[in-house]
């Protein structure tokens, strides 16, 4: 087993949950969706956003709007739906929750259930 594919997997597992938080305050386009995520070390190519942009999209929980920019060609930015932000309330309690249990499970003494 690799532990490149390990770690690839617990990054995809949590990336949905890390665009959506991203768009919490304000609409954002892909370059700062990429931005943030690089910041947070969290390295996430153009490739792997828009598929996941899509889904997210078509599942109701983001929308879209087009925008001109000074620099360039029409900017998409993306921003959270109604439902999206009820979706992200309830993925961050259960965040929460896989946090506390996971920090318990890795931290704590094997002789403490013996």
């Amino acid at each position: 087993m690799k532990i490149e594919n390990t770690k690839a997997q617990m990054r995809k597992g949590v990336l949905e949950y890390c665009i959506l938080s991203v768009l919490r305050d304000e609409d954002a386009y892909v370059a700062e969706i990429l931005d943030t995520l690089k910041d947070a070390k969290l390295l996430v190519v153009e490739g792997t956003i828009y598929p996941l942009l899509t889904r997210l999209k078509n599942a109701g929980l983001l929308n879209y709007r087009w925008e001109e920019s000074t620099s360039g060609p029409p900017r998409k930015y993306y921003g959270l739906t109604e439902t999206g932000k009820i979706f992200l309330r309830e993925l961050t309690g259960t965040w929460n929750e896989l946090q506390t249990a996971v920090n318990i499970v890795t931290t704590q003494k094997k002789n403490n259930h013996e």
